[in-house]
C-alpha cells in the first residue's frame, strides 16, 4: 500500500515459464456426449473419464491456486483497521476463484497419499491427498514472516444434471493472523458449467459466501449471481455484497467480477449512486434496489482492492491457463530430488499429458488405478481410516464452524526426507 493510501499491485511472478511444452490436444465432441449421457446424476469423481478430456494438473495443484494473490493476506495482516483488514480477506477469498475462469478441463483425480508443494517469495503451500473414499484433500500454507495461516480442506462432489456440470467443493476455509490474534473461515460457492450438450460452453460461481471474522464478530455476505439464460450476459460473473459488524451496521459494499476485479466503497456514496436507501437490504445484497452490474470504479470515492494479472497471450491454445498456473507442474533441474516421491510433479500420468503423448498418459492413468485397487484388495471388508493414516494431516472438527475438518500436523518442511512414503506412482 503506497504513503498515500492507494494499493500497489505487485509484479507477475517472474522466472516462472509462460507456456507449456505443448499445446493442448483437440477432444472428441461425439464422443464426450456419447460418454456423459451415461453419467447424469451420477457423482463425476467416481467415474473414470478419457484422458484427453483431462487438463495436465492434479487437483492438488489446482488447490494451490488459492494462492496466486497470496499478498492480500500479507497486506491484510499488516494493516491497523479491523474493517480494511476484513476488506483484504474478502478480496482473497474471491481472487482465489479468478483461476477457475473458462477452465473446462478436468484436473486429474488425487491418489490416496498423493502430496503437492509449492514455495515462492511470499508464501509456501503444502496439500496430502488424506482420504480417496470419499476425496478429500486437506491443505496448509503460510508466509515467511508469520503474517498469515491458510488452512482448510476440500471434499469435492461433481456431478453432471444433463445440461450443466455442477461442482461443490465442499469444506471450510481457515485464516489466520497470528500478530492480530484473528481467525477468519469462509466456504467456497459452487461452480457450475452450462451448455454441456448444445451450444458454447459457459461457466459461474453461484450461491453467497459468508466470510466471518471469528474474533470480531464482523462479516462479509457475498451474494455472486447467476447469469442469464445464455453466456455473455452483462450479469456474468458479477458479486456484491455487504461487510457488517457485530450489530449487524453495515460498513462498506463490496462490488465486482470474480473474473476481473473487486472494489469496496462507503455506504453514503454507494446510496447517492443508487439513488436508494440501503437499510433494508439484506447483507448479503440479494434484495438490492433494481440496478445493472457496476462497472469497475462506477461509484465515485471507490476502492479498487484487487484487479486479474493477465493471462499468457495463448493461454487458449493451454488450457486457459494462468500465468501462476502455468508453472505448478513444471520439474526444473535439480528439484526432483528434493520432493517428496509421492508431490503430483512426479506422476507419469499427468507429464506425458502435459507433454503431448495421450496414449502414454492413458497407458498410466489406468495403470495407476489398477494400482490403487490393486493395495486396497488386501483391506476388504475395512473402513479405510482402519488401514490408512495421513502423514501430515489429522481429522478433526474446526474449532468455529464444527465442520469436519483437517488439522496440520506440521514436520513436512522440516524433514520430509525422514518420511516413510508409500510408493504410489
Amino acid at each position: 500500500m503506497s504513503s498515500n493510501g492507494e494499493i500497489v499491485l505487485p509484479q507477475g511472478h517472474s522466472g516462472r515459464r509462460e507456456r507449456l511444452p505443448v499445446p493442448q490436444p483437440e477432444k472428441s465432441d461425439v464422443n464426450f456426449w456419447t460418454y456423459l449421457k451415461k453419467c447424469i446424476g451420477k457423482e463425476l469423481s467416481k467415474i473414470t473419464m478419457p484422458v484427453q478430456w483431462n487438463e495436465p494438473v492434479s487437483l492438488l495443484q489446482r488447490l494451490s491456486e488459492y494462492m496466486n494473490y497470496a499478498y492480500l493476506l500479507s497486506t491484510a495482516a499488516q494493516v491497523d483497521q479491523i474493517e480494511t483488514r476484513m476488506s483484504f480477506i474478502a478480496t482473497f477469498a474471491v481472487s482465489s476463484l479468478a483461476a477457475n475462469f473458462k477452465r473446462m478441463g478436468k484436473p486429474f483425480n488425487p491418489l490416496l497419499g498423493e502430496t503437492y508443494e509449492l514455495q515462492l517469495k511470499d508464501f509456501r503451500f503444502f496439500t496430502e491427498q488424506v482420504c480417496h473414499h470419499p476425496p478429500v484433500s486437506a491443505f496448509y500454507a503460510d508466509s515467511p514472516e508469520g503474517h498469515f495461516k491458510f488452512h482448510g480442506s476440500v471434499k469435492p462432489q461433481t456431478k453432471f444434471w444433463g445440461k450443466s456440470l455442477e461442482f461443490q467443493p465442499i469444506g471450510v476455509c481457515s485464516v489466520e493472523l497470528p500478530k492480530r490474534d484473528e481467525v477468519y473461515t469462509w466456504n467456497n460457492v459452487n461452480c457450475v458449467i452450462h451448455n454441456i450438450l448444445v451450444g458454447s460452453l459457459w461457466m459461474e460461481q453461484v450461491g453467497v459466501m459468508d466470510i466471518v471474522n471469528q474474533t470480531s464478530n464482523h462479516r462479509v455476505l457475498l451474494s455472486f449471481k447467476a447469469g442469464g439464460w445464455f453466456s455473455g450476459g452483462d450479469d456474468l460473473h458479477f458479486v456484491e455484497g455487504f461487510l457488517i459488524d457485530e450489530k449487524k451496521t453495515k460498513l462498506r459494499f463490496f462490488y465486482g467480477r470474480w473474473t476481473s476485479y473487486f472494489c469496496s466503497v462507503d455506504i453514503p456514496s454507494l446510496e447517492e449512486f443508487l439513488n436508494a436507501s440501503v437499510d433494508k437490504v439484506k447483507p448479503d445484497a440479494s434484495n438490492m434496489p433494481k440496478h445493472a452490474p457496476i462497472d469497475l470504479c462506477a461509484i465515485p470515492n471507490s476502492k479498487v482492492l484487487w484487479q486479474v494479472e493477465p493471462r499468457p497471450e495463448d493461454s487458449k491454445a493451454y488450457y486457459n491457463f494462468s500465468q501462476f498456473t502455468m508453472g505448478l507442474n513444471e520439474l526444473l533441474p535439480k528439484m526432483e530430488n528434493n520432493l517428496c516421491r509421492t508431490d503430483s510433479r512426479l506422476r507419469p500420468d499427468i507429464r506425458a499429458l502435459e507433454n503431448g503423448e495421450l496414449d502414454q498418459a492413458a497407458e498410466e492413468k489406468d495403470r495407476l488405478e489398477i494400482k490403487q485397487r490393486e493395495y486396497r484388495k488386501q483391506f476388504k471388508g475395512k473402513k479405510e481410516s482402519e488401514w490408512w493414516t495421513p502423514i501430515w494431516f489429522e481429522p478433526t472438527k474446526n474449532a468455529f464452524t464444527k465442520e469436519d475438518d483437517w488439522a496440520y500436523k506440521g514436520g513436512y518442511w522440516e524433514g520430509k526426507e525422514k518420511y516413510q512414503v508409500p510408493d504410489i506412482f
